[in-house]
Order: structure tokens, then sequence, then C-alpha cells
């Protein structure tokens, strides 16, 4: 059964385990998709998981209280992102775009998700509560997905907690399953790049297939090698894998959280892997 992630980590990457704080959390979710932070809450996190950056990229949206594509808040920098999932033919696979421009094509690639997204959440809340026999309280809007509705439920009379209204309920092979509209690899790249800085591909081991999906990402400008996975076993996570892809495409290293709560900082790119982002993004 596969469920979307809710942020939780098991562990941490190699500077995480030595104690080192990362030098950005480059893969944060906001109440404008389905984490629990505000960006006015955003300095704070970021402050107790000691990180001076935070890059949002909240599922296939560009926050709306973002304004351009790098800002300052409270003496944080925050990297205006976005998480966009695509169908590469043989699996599905998220792309994070980094210092987003609002250009008309990412817009109406967005846009057209948002408008499924709230349909989509629509028939998953109604076949819940027909089936729950209770009402749940969502509000049916742009950026909901099914860990806000897993949240519903939880606060819900039904007797099924987060992961058990995953498991039972809105997985991909539960009854109040919804399929949603996903874009091609090709567009979505296509739109990111004429809007981003920066174009890589999210965490490679949280796929069927992570060789296929590194071999998408050569086709990018980063892939997310530090992640704190969580269900994921050593040996299929080979982070040699990534360095060498990464070394023989010229990617950058990036990487962060994931976080969908309010813990930043769990892992990130170190010092040296953060200074090429850093530096393509003064340019936009």
């Amino acid at each position: 059964m596969t469920r979307e992630h809710d942020g939780s980590a098991a562990s941490g990457d190699a500077a995480a385990a030595s104690g080192r704080s990362p030098a950005a959390d480059l893969h944060v979710h906001t109440t404008a998709s389905d984490g629990t932070l505000t960006v006015p809450e955003l300095p704070a996190a970021a402050r107790d998981g000691d990180v001076d950056v935070v890059a949002v990229t909240d599922h296939d949206r560009i926050h709306p209280d973002l304004d351009a594509p790098v800002t300052e808040r409270d003496g944080l920098t925050i990297v205006r992102g976005i998480e966009l999932r695509v169908d590469a033919g043989d699996q599905r696979l998220d792309l994070l775009g980094y210092g987003v421009t609002a250009t008309p094509s990412i817009l109406s690639v967005t846009e057209r998700i948002q408008e499924n997204r709230k349909q989509r959440g629509a028939e998953i809340v109604a076949r819940a509560e027909e089936r729950l026999d209770v009402d749940l309280d969502v509000e049916l809007r742009e950026g909901l997905g099914r860990p806000t509705i897993a949240r519903a439920i939880e606060a819900s009379d039904a007797p099924y907690d987060y992961d058990a209204a995953f498991e039972h309920l809105i997985g991909n092979d539960g009854p109040c399953y919804v399929e949603r509209y996903v874009p091609s690899f090709s567009a979505g790249v296509e739109a990111l790049r004429d809007a981003c800085a920066v174009v890589g591909l999210a965490h490679p081991f949280r796929y069927p297939d992570p060789e296929s999906a590194l071999a998408r990402a050569r086709e990018l400008d980063a892939v997310e090698r530090y992640y704190a996975y969580s269900g994921v076993s050593a040996a299929r996570e080979d982070r040699s894998l990534v360095d060498r892809v990464a070394r023989e495409a010229d990617l950058l290293r990036l990487g962060g959280s994931d976080a969908h709560d309010r813990t930043l900082g769990v892992t990130g790119p170190p010092s040296a892997a953060f200074e090429p982002l850093s530096e393509r993004l003064s340019r936009v």
C-alpha cells in the first residue's frame, strides 16, 4: 500500500547523524498544501531546527503568500519552491523546483492540478463520510491532499487513526481512493525549467524503481541526496548510487526534511553542497 509521506523520519543523513546541522532545509511543506506550518511560523521553526535557509516546496502549488523567488522573513531566508508530481510512464516521480517565478506555463499546470485536487478531495471526503457515517471537517481548497483528510478522519468519531485511515480507507487500494490528474514528466519538466532556477528529483529511494528514477534525474539539475527516509532498508538506500549519478550528470546534491509537521532541520545539504544552489538563486 502506497501512502503520501507525512514528514516522519526514522534516520538522518551523515551530517545529522554526526550532530552537525545542515546548511539549509530544502524540502518543507506548509498549510498551503498538507503541512501544518504557516509562513509566519517558519522563522521560529527554523531557529529551533538550527537552519537559516528553508525552501517551501508545497505540493503542486506555489505558495500564495511568498511574493518572490527568494525572500527574508525575521532573519530567515525563504526560497519559493514547489514539489510537482509527474508521470514518467513506468512510475510517478516528484520533482522539486527552487527559486520559482510565477510564469504562465507553471501557473497553467498548477491551476489545472489544484482544480482537480479540490474535485478529487470532495469525492474522497464524500466516500469516507458515507462509509464511516461521520461528518469530516475538511475545507475543499487548493492544496488539499490525502494527509489532510487522514487527519480529519483521525479527529472524527471514526475508529481510525492517521495511519489506519490510509491503510483501510484512502490509500491507493482503499475503498475511498480516487485517482488524480498528474502531468507527464516532459510537461512537468518543461514548465519547471521555464519557472525555476534549479529543478531536481526528490527522494529517489521512495520509488518502486530507484534506478529508473535516477536515470530521469540525469535530465535535471539536481537530486535529493540528503533525505531522512522512513521505512526504507539500508540496503535499498544506496547513497553511493546517488553520488555516482550526481557526479556523472553534474547534478547538485540537495535535500531536506520533507517536513509536513513543525520539525525542520532534520536533514539537508551541508554548506559545500548548498553553496552552488545559493549562487544560482542569487541570479534570479
